[in-house]
């Protein structure tokens, strides 16, 4: 039952996404040259949903699934760990049109070509894991 609960949630998301459009390389592409607002106020929202979201967190002392209390560990800020992956981040979706959460829909969509993508994704996934001891972090 907990299952059928969050496919249906990740479902409606990415019905959600799809119906706004943010997973049109179109919209992707007036983004990054700066033709439109839409994506950015997407983004923008987002964090901000984000931000609350954490903060009503931290206030009612959520627990995982676990029972343990969900905690955010910090970070020291680094500029070459923030540019090494956001250039390979930037990359990928320059490349496909597609972060990881829309190349799902694109499947479930139609769109054949991204399965492609995602078995690169996956590719990318594993390549990181075995080597994530040797990154920045």
């Amino acid at each position: 039952m907990r299952q059928f609960i969050w496919v249906s949630l990740g479902a409606a998301f990415g019905m959600v996404l799809y119906k706004s459009e943010v997973i049109s390389w179109y919209r992707i592409l007036d983004m990054f040259e700066f033709k439109e607002f839409h994506m950015y106020g997407v983004i923008g929202s987002a964090v901000v949903t984000g931000i609350i979201g954490l903060q009503i967190m931290k206030v009612l002392q959520t627990k995982s699934s676990d029972g343990k209390m969900i905690a955010i560990p910090k970070k020291d800020p680094s500029l070459k760990r923030a540019l090494i992956g956001g250039t390979f981040f930037g990359c990928g979706w320059a490349l496909t049109g597609a972060c990881p959460a829309p190349i799902m829909i694109h499947i479930a969509t139609g769109t054949s070509i991204f399965i492609i993508v995602l078995i690169f994704a996956l590719i990318g996934a594993y390549t990181y894991l075995k080597t994530k001891h040797k990154l920045p972090h």
